[in-house]
């Protein structure tokens, strides 16, 4: 993960030098020969790393030749595949020409070969058990391309881009090579000279079943690059490959931690599902912050480019940021088929994952143009993650009946076991999970669904005539404080439907739709709404706060119901001011929206391009709210809703902005929450079937 963040934010320095000291053409055949150097050097790179990782370390006296030889057998099988490549150059489109001559082709492939070399490496280390060295050397071949990137601007105008990022990979492959070869992989020959290493056989099994899911995988992530270079001009390319250079971070963030789900799991099967389950919730804390802030900021980073890259590439950036949250489920699934050995299903969900983004692609490149790429990773990502949520579901449902049968506890306790109670109070307290103290009380009210004041109602407290302490009897409490439930509870709902009635009569008077659309400021629209409208809205934020925080019982009717009803007003205001959204854009949409018109009798699209993306944004609200009650373990109630709260309001504030990707979002949080409830579902059965460690209790007879 520290590799991917070094790379992320280097690579996003080395693009937007780029992006200062060359041409947009210079940048498009930059990167289109980038990407084809990838795509090649990964035929041996991606299919042979994970043979290294899990053979490596179990080599012994056999390590040096191990890696020799299978740094000898990618540089062959690359070097073909970079010569082939050149004598078909003509059919890759225009973009490719500059490495049409003998010298930039001979470099070309000299740099394949060597970017695989450099992967490979990476293998190398983390089989050695020395990963802390892959951020090592990721950083200097980073700085170092960064620092020629300047360099060459003026030497090489047209392919200095590339020149810099093949040059670069000596910085980090020399070094590394001679601490690996000259140092680390003799001190593990040594240390495991008794260790038998592997047979070829065994090696060979394994690379057959693995690598055909490997190569589905980098075709997919290699080629569609490709297929954009082929198909668009060469500004429209670069325009494509920075958002796709950005966009794709967060799908390696995905894939590394599949990789630490497999090692984890891998250690220790019966950890699988747990497993899964932390990494589910590990990357949706680190991973939907990344994708908000891309969503909402992405014409601001890609301005950092320039202008047209800002105006071409945001709908792309933004596109393959949402599709990185179903490209977690995908990946976890990965990762759990690698740990059960399932190959075979591996590469089949590889295939067709692969099938589907290319395919997509090339249907949706005639309507969407470049952002067609975008909406296939997108589109295809989510129709993977359903399937891959019903195999998790299968997957963990077989490891929870696996650990049930392994930890069935006894039928029941020994006699000896049963503890005998004084009194029904004692009962009650020992039954009730503590001792009666108040670090008990708190303690036990975790999961409850309930607040410290109202577990502490069952610690058996009793009133007596003419004790100090004077002390009420459980029912008696519990009776009160349900009284007092109802009471707030009742007062709220009171309050909340006199002021959404209140704001709605306010606005009674005001244009609607009579009017022409017409563009205000934010300081105008709030002169313009009545004075009684504006107050109801506070009241309705207040009772939103007030039914999160004074109440005992974790309800989510209130606040929700609060919540949507100022929502639902906010987003009113300016359409009763005669304020319209505008429609949203894009050739996919307007289209689709077309279809959908003609079937539902409307005069034209316009309609559902309005009011759809809005009626979208706060649909989504439900969706995020089940992913924070499953994966927000860490938050407290209010901070749950505070969180759903930010969202909303971030979703107002940012309506016309958010409007084009709405319909994704929508659909990327509702396929995570129907994925982590599943998820959650069958984690709530392995874990039942656990020994808690300790014995059941009874109580007296």
């Amino acid at each position: 993960m520290l590799s991917t963040g070094v790379s992320a934010v280097l690579g996003l320095g080395f693009w937007l030098v780029a992006a200062r000291y060359y041409t947009e053409e210079a940048v498009g055949q930059g990167s289109a020969a980038i990407a084809a150097m990838r795509l090649l050097a990964s035929i041996t790179a991606t299919t042979m790393i994970g043979a290294v990782v899990r053979f490596v370390p179990r080599a012994g006296r056999a390590t040096g030749s191990l890696v020799w030889r299978t740094y000898a057998a990618s540089s062959v099988v690359v070097a073909v595949a970079g010569v082939v490549f050149l004598l078909t150059l003509d059919l890759w489109g225009a973009s490719y020409a500059p490495l049409g001559t003998p010298l930039a082709g001979a470099a070309f492939v000299v740099a394949c070969v060597a970017w695989a070399l450099l992967t490979l490496q990476d293998g190398v280390l983390t089989g050695l058990r020395r990963s802390g060295w892959v951020p090592v050397g990721n950083a200097v071949f980073s700085v170092g391309k960064l620092v020629l990137l300047v360099v060459f601007a003026g030497v090489v105008p047209v392919l200095g881009i590339f020149v810099s990022w093949a040059v670069a990979i000596v910085f980090s492959t020399v070094p590394l090579g001679w601490l690996i070869f000259r140092r680390l992989i003799p001190g593990q020959a040594a240390a495991d000279r008794d260790l038998e290493p592997p047979r070829p056989r065994e090696m060979g099994r394994f690379l057959a079943g693995d690598s055909l899911g490997a190569l589905f995988s980098l075709a997919m992530i290699n080629l569609l690059p490709v297929m954009v270079a082929v198909r668009f001009s060469a500004a429209e390319n670069g325009y494509f490959y920075v958002a796709y250079t950005v966009g794709g971070t967060m799908e390696f963030m995905a894939i590394n931690m599949a990789s630490s789900l497999t090692a984890h799991a891998s250690h220790d099967p019966g950890q699988l599902a747990d497993g899964v389950r932390g990494a589910l919730r590990r990357m949706i804390v680190l991973l939907v912050p990344v994708v908000l802030v891309l969503v909402i900021f992405a014409p601001r980073v890609l301005l950092a480019f320039s202008e047209d890259y800002a105006e071409h590439g945001t709908t792309v950036l933004r596109l393959l940021a949402v599709g990185a949250l179903p490209r977690v489920v995908v990946e976890l699934y990965i990762g759990v088929l690698r740990v059960q050995g399932r190959t075979g299903v591996l590469a089949v969900l590889q295939g067709a994952m692969c099938a589907s983004v290319l395919g997509s692609a090339a249907v949706l490149f005639v309507p969407a143009g470049i952002e067609g790429a975008g909406w296939a990773v997108l589109l295809s990502m989510s129709l993977i993650a359903v399937v891959c949520v019903v195999g998790l579901r299968s997957a963990l449902r077989r490891d929870a009946t696996t650990l049930s049968r392994e930890a069935a506890p006894p039928l029941g306790p020994p006699t000896s076991a049963v503890p005998a109670y004084g009194t029904d109070w004692a009962l009650l307290n020992a039954t009730a999970g503590h001792d009666g103290t108040g670090m008990a009380r708190r303690g036990s009210h975790g999961s409850k669904g309930v607040d410290e004041d109202t577990v502490a109602l069952f610690t058996g407290r009793l009133e007596r005539p003419g004790c100090p302490e004077s002390l009420e009897r459980p029912e008696h409490a519990v009776g009160r404080a349900g009284r007092r439930e109802r009471r707030l509870a009742g007062a709220l709902w009171g309050l909340l439907g006199v002021a959404t009635a209140t704001f709605w009569a306010a606005l009674r008077g005001l244009p609607w739709f009579d009017g022409a659309s017409r563009a205000m400021s934010g300081r105008q629209m709030l002169e313009a709404t009545p004075l009684t409208a504006l107050v109801a809205v506070g009241v309705l934020l207040v009772v939103f706060v007030g039914s999160v925080t004074l109440r005992d019982v974790r309800d989510v009717w209130l606040p929700g119901a609060a919540l949507g009803s100022a929502l639902l007003a906010l987003h009113a205001v300016p359409v009763a001011l005669g304020r319209e959204p505008r429609p949203v854009g894009g050739t996919l949409y307007v289209r689709a929206a077309e279809v959908l018109a003609r079937g539902a009798g409307f005069d034209g699209p316009e309609p559902l391009l309005r009011w759809a993306p809005p009626l979208l944004l706060l649909s989504g609200l439900v969706p995020l709210w089940l992913l924070l009650a499953r994966v927000g373990g860490r938050l407290t109630w209010p901070g749950r809703w505070g969180v759903l709260y930010l969202v909303a309001m971030g979703g107002w504030v940012w309506r016309q902005e958010l409007a084009s990707l709405a319909l994704p979002v929508c659909v990327v949080l509702a396929a995570l929450a129907v994925s982590v409830s599943v998820t959650a579902g069958v984690g709530g059965s392995s874990r039942s079937g656990r020994p808690s460690g300790n014995p059941p209790v009874r109580g007296p007879r």
